[in-house]
């Protein structure tokens, strides 16, 4: 029988919603990022650093301002909570060689990020190497009490599991109009975290990569409002 992920306090304008999983409390905060306090952990996916470098080697030019907004949001995040450990859930580089384009500032920036504490990088699909260059140690997963970390959600996993990869979206219909919007997804055994970098898109909820992955009627899309998240059920939401 599968745990329901139980809000546990209600989300104030700015607040993270505590919910009950995988036997502790868990933080689940607006801005995209999961707190476990117990092992004082903050957790973030999908960070997709020099996103915007790797798509001008294809002559597709963006802004090239990602990489310093995307530190900067995890920054406040990492002062807000003081966690002892940082984990990156895979992805946190667009590719194999991002760490070769990280300028000296940024380099500056993700030691700071991780000065005096912890920092993981699980290794994902887009970057399945190592990184060099920066502070921290490179794993394939990590387990810690009853949960498992990892990039891909693995079918059939017996444990509590937290991953990111699918970017997950949802879409509610009400007042005549579709919001669409980034969210948490999670039936109270597996959690999938929203993609954190800036220039990371999103894949609702409904499509059919996300078959087999959830117990529907358990299910919760924790939809990212401006400051607050919204949990919505399965059957309120449209594809």
């Amino acid at each position: 029988m599968r745990p329901a992920l139980r809000s546990v306090e209600s989300t104030r304008a700015g607040e993270a919603l505590a919910v009950d999983y995988g036997g502790e409390r868990v933080l689940l905060d607006p801005a995209g990022i999961a707190f476990f306090p117990a092992a004082s952990m903050l957790v973030v996916a999908d960070l997709h650093l020099e996103k915007g470098s790797s798509f001008a080697r294809r002559r597709m030019f963006l802004p090239p301002y990602d990489t310093p907004a995307t530190l900067a949001r995890l920054a406040a995040l990492i002062a807000k909570y003081e966690p002892r450990c940082v984990v990156s859930l895979g992805d946190g580089f667009h590719d194999d060689a991002a760490c070769e384009r990280l300028s000296p500032e940024t380099v500056a920036a993700i030691e700071a990020l991780a000065a005096g504490r912890t920092m993981i990088w699980v290794t994902g699909n887009h970057d399945p190497s190592p990184p060099v260059n920066v502070p921290g140690d490179s794993v394939d997963t990590l387990a810690t009490g009853q949960v498992t970390f990892r990039h891909i959600a693995e079918r059939g996993c017996a444990t509590c599991e937290v991953s990111g990869h699918y970017h997950p979206a949802a879409i509610l219909r009400g007042r005549g109009k579709a919001v669409r919007r980034s969210c948490f997804a999670s039936d109270g055994v597996r959690l999938i975290l929203p993609a954190f970098g800036v220039y990371a898109g999103g894949l609702n909820v409904r499509d059919r990569a996300f078959d087999g992955l959830f117990d529907l009627g358990a299910f919760r899309a924790y939809m990212q409002g401006t400051d607050r998240l919204f949990p919505i059920g399965w059957r309120d939401l449209i594809g």
